[in-house]
C-alpha cells in the first residue's frame, strides 16, 4: 500500500514538487474516471471465482502516461499512476448488489462528475455521477488503510445480510497525478438529487457543538444537526411495521460497527415534504432511470423488498420511506455515513481532553459501545417514533364501556317496572285460579253425589283419582282442592 501522506482534492493535498505542475481539479476528476474505466475493463477478462482471504490485501498498480502505451490509452491529462485495492473483492461486492460492469463504467465514465458541497468538518470532497447512482468521496490515508483491513468483516456482514443502512462500498482507488496523491472510495448515493430535500440532517446522538454553523445555515440547502432537529422537528412518525423494521436494521448495523470498534459515525437524513410543490415529471432529471443497484433505496434497505427495475423507473417516491410529521406527509431518505473512524489512540486522547472541559457523555467521540447505545436511544426515542394505535383503541373501548354503563343504568328501572307488572299479573292469576278451583270443587261435589248414590261409603282416594283424571291441574292445585271441607272427602251417604 502506498505510504504517501494524507490528501484530498484541492485541500489537504500534498503539495506538488517543484518539478511537477499541480494538476487542476478537472484534470484529477478526468484521471479518476479514466483510471477506473481502465482497471474495471481489464478486470472483466479475469475469470469469476470465490473470494479468498488473500484477495482482500491485494493492491494492483498501473501507470497511464499521457502519450499512451501498448496496454494503456493515450489521454490529455498529466501522467498518473493508479492503484486498485482488493479488485476481486470489490467486484464481488458490485455483483452482490446487481451492478453489471457495463453499467458501472457507464455511470462513472460517460459524463463529467458533479461536485457536491461538504457540510462536515473533514477535508473530503464529494462527487456524484450524472445518473445519481454513485458517490465518489476522497478519503485520508488512515481511512483507506482502515477500510482495507475492514474488508473481510465487511464481506461476512454483506453475505449474511445485504439489507443494511451501512455504506455500500464498490471500489477503493489511489491516484498519483503531478505529485498529488488522491485516494477515493466509490459508494452508494443516499440522497437522490431528483428529489427535493426540504430538510437535511447529520445526526450523531450527541449534543456538544451539534448545531449547524451560521455559514452552513446561509447555504441554499443547509445540513442541520442534532440540536437543530430537536428544535425544528418533534419526531418523525412511522407506522408500527416500518418503525420496527427501521429500528431493527439500525440496531443490527450499530452492533456490527461496535464489533469493529467504530464510532463517530452519523445518520444522514433527508426529508421530502410531499405537500410542498412536488416536482413535475418534466422538471425531473433522468436519475434513477433503470435502477442499477439492488438494495440501494432507503425502503429496500430496511425491508429487503427489491422492486423491479422497470417499476423503479416509474416510481415517484424514489424508494423513500413514508412518514408523517404533524399533518404533513413525508418521504424519508437515510443512511449511516462516516464509518471509517476507529477508536484508536488519537480518538481516546480527544475524548479525554474534551471530557475535562465538558460532560464526557455529550461529546461526539466516545468508546464504541457507549456511542452505539446513545445513537440508538436518540434515534428510537427522539428522531423516529411509532404511530400509537393504542390510544385510539382505548378511546373506542372507553366509549363502549360508557355505552354499556348507560345501558345498565337505563335497564335497571325498566327491569324493576317489569318485575312489578309480573307480580301484579301473578296476583291476578292466583285470584282467578282460586275462583275457578272453588267453582270446580262445588260442581264436582254435586256430580259425585249424584254419581255415588247406591254406595254407602265414598273413599277419598276415589275422589282424588276422579278429580285428577277429570281436571288435570298441577299437583299443588289438586292438593289445594283436596283441602276442601271434610264432608267432600270422606262422608256417609244415605
Amino acid at each position: 500500500m502506498s505510504a504517501t501522506n494524507n490528501d484530498s482534492i484541492g485541500r489537504g493535498t500534498k503539495k506538488a514538487s517543484k518539478d511537477h505542475k499541480k494538476p487542476t481539479a478537472a484534470a484529477l476528476k478526468g484521471a479518476i474516471q479514466l483510471g477506473i474505466g481502465y482497471v474495471v475493463g481489464n478486470l472483466s477478462s479475469k475469470p469469476d471465482r470465490d473470494v479468498l482471504m488473500q484477495d482482500f490485501s491485494v493492491v494492483e498498480s498501473v501507470c497511464l502516461p499521457s502519450e499512451g502505451s501498448n496496454l494503456t490509452p493515450a489521454h490529455h491529462f498529466p501522467d498518473f499512476r493508479l492503484k486498485t485495492y482488493a479488485p476481486l473483492a470489490f467486484r464481488y461486492f458490485r455483483e452482490l448488489f446487481g451492478i453489471k460492469p457495463d453499467d458501472y463504467l457507464y455511470s462513472i465514465c460517460s459524463e463529467p462528475l458533479i461536485e457536491l458541497c461538504n457540510p462536515g468538518a473533514s477535508s473530503s470532497w464529494f462527487y456524484v455521477t450524472s445518473d445519481d447512482e454513485f458517490i465518489i468521496k476522497t478519503v485520508q490515508h488512515k481511512e483507506a488503510e482502515f477500510l482495507q483491513k475492514l474488508l473481510p468483516g465487511y464481506y461476512m456482514n454483506l453475505n449474511q445480510n445485504p439489507r443494511t443502512l451501512l455504506p455500500k462500498f464498490y471500489g477503493l482507488y489511489c491516484i498519483n497525478c503531478g505529485g498529488v496523491t488522491v485516494r477515493v472510495v466509490v459508494m452508494n448515493n443516499v440522497l437522490p438529487r431528483a428529489m427535493k430535500m426540504h430538510y437535511k440532517y447529520d445526526l450523531k446522538g450527541s449534543s456538544y457543538k451539534r448545531r449547524a454553523s451560521r455559514k452552513e445555515r446561509t447555504k441554499p440547502s443547509p445540513t442541520f444537526k442534532d440540536l437543530d432537529f430537536q428544535e425544528m422537528h418533534e419526531g418523525l412518525h412511522f407506522d408500527a411495521d416500518t418503525y420496527n423494521a427501521l429500528m431493527k436494521t439500525l440496531q443490527r448495523d450499530c452492533r456490527v460497527l461496535e464489533s469493529f470498534k467504530i464510532m463517530d459515525y452519523s445518520l444522514l437524513l433527508g426529508i421530502h415534504v410531499l405537500d410542498r410543490k412536488p416536482l413535475s415529471r418534466g422538471n425531473r432529471c433522468d436519475s434513477r432511470k433503470g435502477q442499477k443497484v439492488l438494495y440501494s433505496t432507503a425502503l429496500e434497505s430496511i425491508q429487503g423488498n427489491v422492486k423491479d427495475r422497470e417499476q423503479m423507473a416509474d416510481d415517484d417516491t424514489f424508494g423513500g420511506i413514508p412518514a408523517k410529521y404533524k399533518d404533513e406527509n413525508l418521504l424519508i431518505f437515510l443512511g449511516i455515513i462516516d464509518i471509517l473512524q476507529s477508536y484508536r489512540f488519537i480518538k481516546k486522547v480527544e475524548h479525554s481532553w474534551k471530557a475535562l472541559v465538558h460532560d464526557g457523555d455529550t461529546v461526539s467521540v466516545h468508546r464504541p459501545s457507549f456511542y452505539a447505545n446513545r445513537f440508538l436511544k436518540f434515534m428510537g426515542s427522539t428522531v423516529f417514533k411509532k404511530i400509537n394505535r393504542a390510544s385510539s383503541r382505548r378511546k373506542r373501548n372507553s366509549l363502549h364501556a360508557q355505552k354499556s354503563i348507560s345501558q345498565e343504568v337505563l335497564s335497571t328501572p325498566r327491569e324493576e317496572l317489569k318485575e312489578e307488572k309480573k307480580a301484579q299479573s301473578m296476583d291476578h292469576l292466583d285470584g282467578n285460579c282460586k275462583f275457578e278451583i272453588t267453582h270446580f270443587t262445588s260442581h264436582i261435589s254435586q256430580h259425585i253425589c249424584n254419581f255415588s248414590r247406591g254406595f254407602h261409603i265414598f273413599d277419598s282416594r276415589l275422589y282424588s283419582r276422579y278429580f285428577q283424571s277429570t281436571f288435570p291441574f298441577e299437583q299443588d292445585t289438586v292438593l289445594c282442592a283436596m283441602s276442601a271441607p271434610s264432608s267432600l272427602c270422606n262422608f256417609v251417604l244415605w
